[in-house]
């Protein structure tokens, strides 16, 4: 079984495992089914078809698919065919849930929005260059080493903060441009004007997905549940399982590691990893990386020694291509290639 892990902030995460080789599956066969019935309904075929281990869809993945109905997706699919997803932006951002606005001043943040807030107005962070803020969150970062059963150590916040968005059906996605050469497309769909918040943030994002990868690596932006299978699989195969950290308990205190376990990749491929990127909707910057070492533990409560969670991490024992200034090294103050940085 292989591993393939998708990462909400790097904290929330999903990791899966593969060692199987199948025959080759016609993803075609389910095509026609796209557009004709319930999306969630779709997805789960669509998972059976690709998976071969009779393991059900994981409802992480299954919670972030598109709420369109199916007359919905046929509708905003030919609009999108069409060149006219601007036209009908405001209803096609409420029915298919996505982060959609101008500007800060027409975003109305929340009490769980703190995060947003910090990075829309962190200039360093939202215009993608190499600095970072100067506060590290304590326990975002630790070593390898640390990953012992009995250590305690403190964790970070695990609570999810970014704006809630979903995936688009791949037949919507697949008709929108998604490169910094089709910028001005894409601000004329999403309504963003220049120099504003959407637009960086958009910027970032596809800057983020066209960056060349590090030697060794294998990466893709995938915008749908079908796009974010097809690439674990294209690395992993097809027996394929997810591991996820179960809540966020724990966050923001001192907690005692339990039982730990490493989680390899499979025979032909190196572990799976999917980073949620800021976008009107749902993007993940997916990567297999040679050299990531990932881990699951329990984590207790370091005086009842009551278990309060279940928790992965992931190791990056290469980090000789980031910036000095990469808040890895802040925390745990080093530097490239010379120490590797769990998270």
């Amino acid at each position: 079984m292989s591993l393939f892990s998708l990462f909400l902030l790097l904290l929330l995460s999903l990791h899966v495992v593969s060692t199987t080789a199948r025959t080759t599956i016609d993803a075609n066969s389910l095509a026609g089914d796209a557009n004709s019935i319930p999306t969630k309904e779709y997805l789960v075929r669509y998972w059976n078809e690709q998976i071969t281990n009779n393991l059900a869809i994981p409802p992480l993945l299954t919670s972030k698919v598109s709420p369109l109905t199916t007359a919905e997706t046929t509708l905003f699919t030919q609009l999108a065919a069409q060149d006219a997803i601007s036209d009908h932006l405001r209803s096609f951002c409420k029915a298919a849930q996505l982060l959609c606005f101008p500007d800060l001043s027409s975003y109305q943040l929340g009490k769980d929005d703190r995060f947003f807030y910090d990075v829309i107005n962190g200039a360093t962070t939202l215009a993608g260059g190499m600095n970072v803020n100067e506060s590290v969150e304590p326990g975002k970062f630790f070593r390898e080493l640390i990953l012992r059963s009995g250590n305690v150590i403190r964790m970070p916040d695990l609570q999810l903060k970014t704006p809630k968005r979903s995936f688009l059906p791949r037949s919507i996605s697949s008709g929108l441009p998604f490169s910094t050469s089709k910028l001005a497309e894409l601000k004329q769909i999403f309504h963003a004007g220049d120099d504003s918040t959407l637009e960086k943030i958009m910027v970032r994002t596809l800057s983020l997905c066209e960056k060349a990868p590090i030697q060794g690596e294998t990466k893709r932006c995938v915008s749908s549940v079908e796009d974010m299978i097809d690439f674990a699989t294209s690395i992993l195969g097809h027996d394929i399982k997810l591991h996820s950290t179960e809540s966020a308990g724990g966050s923001k205190r001192d907690i005692l590691i339990g039982r730990v376990k490493r989680i390899d990749g499979s025979r032909s491929g190196a572990p799976v990893a999917c980073h949620d990127s800021l976008f009107p909707y749902m993007v993940y910057n997916c990567h297999a990386v040679p050299t990531l070492h990932v881990y699951e533990a329990d984590i207790l409560d370091p005086v009842s020694k009551a278990k309060i969670n279940h928790g992965v991490a992931a190791c990056h024992m290469d980090r000789s291509a980031c910036s000095p200034n990469n808040e890895a090294f802040l925390e745990l103050g080093s530097g490239p290639g010379r120490i590797e940085a769990c998270h």
